[in-house]
């Protein structure tokens, strides 16, 4: 019942194209000899692949399913192929990295352009994904560092801190709230709260931290992201919590107000790779090029863990907050 590379190019040539013409001029073969491998494909599996009508091709419901799992098949082997295309051409080298949105933004975009400056040789990548697609790509060896604003654990999984930033307050430009030099989150109880999904790193911590206050949190909007959060603040539809590094996004422009949030929690960006997997060297120097724009840009480690030497740097005492407007 196995099915073989060949078989499974004209199954993913038919599907891809709608017909055995399309099929054939794709891969350059008689249009018999793919409804033949069609056929032997389907007594292989052991049922039907299509629906015949009037001349036509129309995929049956296991075929749609099948197909789901030939596109990922697919793009395995598309990345081989880029590597070895890279590879041919004599690259210094390729290096992937995915972060979380906050640090994503603009953190990461800036020290990417002073790494390509210094190796312009080098190929880079970038994406910015969500907690559990982070984790699944730098697990999957289809990222070589992670970068993410909020804790992470798996056995497989080396975490090393990177700097400290924290929660603030941000109001639309006219807000009155905006006279006062810190909140507290009593302060924010009259006014509707733009808060996260409950299952979230962020909406996690925010509930903790009404939990600590002995605060009720009742948001009239549950958002993804603080980017969201940002966006629906800048519109006028409530007040948010949000981290220093989505704040860093705005423009000095911006029609948002930050304020410091009394006792706001203090939380950790961290660097994310495969623990049982040397860190190559062009990911050490991207890594020290980070810890020294973090470094620049007010933000640091009090103190960092002395088992990588190569990823660790002592930096400033994190920032208390940011005050914008």
């Amino acid at each position: 019942m196995k099915l073989n590379l060949r078989q499974i190019e004209v199954f993913r040539a038919v599907m891809t194209t709608g017909s055995i013409s399309g099929a054939s001029q794709l891969l350059f073969v008689s249009q018999p000899a793919i409804s033949r491998l069609l056929s032997h494909t389907e007594q292989r599996v052991e049922f039907p692949l299509f629906e015949r009508i009037k001349g036509r091709l129309y995929p049956t419901p296991e075929a749609k399913k099948l197909f789901h799992e030939v596109e990922s098949v697919y793009q395995a082997v598309q990345r081989v192929n880029e590597l070895a295309a890279d590879l041919s051409k004599n690259r210094s080298g390729i290096l992937n990295i995915v972060s979380s949105p906050s640090v994503g933004q603009m953190l990461i975009p800036e020290a990417l352009a002073l790494f390509r400056a210094s190796h312009p040789e080098v190929k880079l990548t970038f994406q910015c994904l969500g907690h559990a697609y982070l984790k699944e790509r730098v697990l999957s060896r289809q990222a070589d560092l992670g970068i993410i604003i909020t804790a992470m654990e798996h056995p497989n999984l080396d975490v090393t801190p990177l700097c400290q930033n924290r929660l603030v307050c941000v109001l639309p430009y006219n807000h009155e709230l905006t006279r006062r030099a810190t909140l507290t989150l009593a302060d924010l109880r009259p006014y509707p709260l733009i808060s996260y999904e409950k299952d979230t790193p962020f909406g996690i911590m925010v509930s903790a931290l009404y939990k600590a206050h002995d605060e009720t949190l009742a948001p009239a909007i549950e958002v993804g992201s603080p980017q969201n959060a940002a966006s629906l603040v800048h519109m006028g539809a409530g007040v948010a919590l949000i981290d220093e590094f989505s704040v860093r996004c705005w423009s000095s422009n911006s029609q948002l107000v930050v304020r410091p949030l009394a006792n706001a929690p203090v939380f950790q960006a961290n660097l994310v790779h495969t623990r049982f997997e040397p860190v190559s060297q062009l990911t050490q120097a991207f890594i020290v090029q980070l810890q020294t724009l973090v470094r620049q840009q007010g933000f640091g480690m009090p103190e960092l863990p002395a088992k990588q030497p190569a990823l660790a740097s002592p930096g400033k005492k994190a920032p208390q907050a940011i005050t914008q407007g």
